[in-house]
């Protein structure tokens, strides 16, 4: 594992809606790329409420990129974070640093109050 997929990158990725994003996908080698199960929660809640990405298209999604556990080590980094608010973004990060993966978002500017974290925007080109 080197990349946790933030919940937007998971979104794109479903849909097909970046060039650049599939392009860098594809790139990496298998086991690379995983997402939090705290990103998949986020995702399905909107899915089962009519949001993109379709549940039948998120399902297809993570045959292919595994959903990572949020674990007591990740809880445990949670905890000793350094930020003001509280948010799903937080957890994520906090599950990137434990296991010392790289995030890939389209939203770098909600991670930047966390020091040592590791972000990639692959959106761009």
């Amino acid at each position: 594992m080197k990349f946790l997929l933030d919940s937007n990158i998971v979104i794109a990725a479903s849909l097909g809606v970046s060039q650049a994003l599939r392009a860098r996908m594809a790139a990496c080698d298998e086991g690379d790329l995983v997402t939090s199960a705290i990103a998949y929660a986020e995702i399905l809640f909107g899915s089962e409420r009519g949001k993109p990405p379709p549940v039948d298209k998120l399902r297809l999604f993570i045959e292919e990129v595994p959903v990572l556990d949020f674990d007591i080590l990740a809880a445990s980094v949670y905890a000793s974070l350094p930020f003001k608010r509280g948010s799903f973004d937080n957890l994520i990060a906090a599950h990137a640093l434990s296991r010392d993966l790289t995030i890939v978002t389209d939203n770098i500017a909600h991670f930047v109050d966390l020091p040592g974290l590791k972000v990639e925007n692959w959106m761009q080109k």
